[in-house]
């Protein structure tokens, strides 16, 4: 079946904030929030996942049959790296979103798979691992100091509304908050640092109040070169902004710290 064909309610669009590799395995107030969320929305065709690990040179989205479970971490327990996400992939219709885009270039590609921002908050909401999973990249053309405009994130997003008609969950992947600078590696439930929580409450405001200007132009908030070093695992959430539409209502999913300057904050839109 094609996503052409599809004729089923519009889907909801979720941002999760995906935190450590670690949460694959724990058992936590986080990985549960994932767990409740798989019980309460309604089964998608497909689910499409914008990445905050896939940085690349313009868009792509993969177009396998079977993509690979990717362990893109270094440094943690061996049994993370045996554990695998073996859906299949959504090959035909990832072509479909290719040509149904305009005026944004995406490609196609065969060898990525999916990396940890996908599968491991899927193996919480999915485990069973039966739906057809397909990534978009992150275009980081100029560099990681000098990446694309937010606003061409947003931009691009919002040509993807068509997919919620067509039964795909989207879903962003990041933290709003994330410095791994003076991360406290050893201390998930280390007590967060004050301008991590303020730049996360203000950016909780500014969704609240559907102000997407101000999450757009986020370095004009204080403490934003601290919260948002770099922009891989903010722009998940921009992607999300960019598909919400007038009527949609907004839910907070999961609220919360880790490892001090890391932030969970999940959501739903629609």
């Amino acid at each position: 079946m094609t996503i052409e064909r599809i004729n089923c309610r519009k889907m909801p669009v979720l941002f999760i904030g995906h935190g450590s590799p670690m949460n694959m395995i724990l058992k936590n107030d986080f990985t549960n929030s994932l767990k409740k969320l798989g019980k309460n929305l309604p089964k998608p065709e497909a689910i499409l996942v914008i990445s905050a690990h896939w940085l690349t040179n313009g868009t792509y989205v993969t177009c396998m049959e079977k993509p690979r479970t990717i362990h893109d971490f270094y440094g943690f327990p061996e049994e993370l790296y045996e554990i695998e996400y073996p859906c299949p992939g959504w090959a035909h219709d990832a072509r479909y979103l290719i040509r149904s885009v305009q005026k944004t270039q995406i490609k196609c590609d065969n060898e990525w798979g999916l990396d940890h921002a996908s599968w491991a908050i899927l193996k919480h909401i999915y485990p069973r691992a039966d739906i057809p999973v397909f990534e978009m990249s992150l275009d980081y053309s100029f560099n990681e100091w000098n990446p694309k405009p937010v606003q061409y994130h947003y931009d691009l997003a919002s040509k993807l509304v068509f997919l919620r008609e067509k039964g795909v969950l989207i879903i962003g992947s990041g933290n709003i908050v994330h410095n791994l600078g003076i991360i406290d590696f050893r201390n998930i439930d280390a007590t967060p640092v004050n301008w991590a929580v303020e730049f996360d409450e203000k950016v909780k405001s500014a969704l609240v109040n559907m102000n997407h200007i101000e999450l757009i132009e986020y370095q004009k908030m204080n403490g934003s070169h601290m919260a948002v070093p770099t922009l891989d695992h903010y722009l998940p959430m921009i992607y999300v902004l960019g598909l919400q539409e007038e009527n949609d209502s907004l839910q907070f999913t999961y609220e919360g710290f880790q490892h001090g300057s890391i932030s969970m904050r999940c959501f739903q839109i629609g």
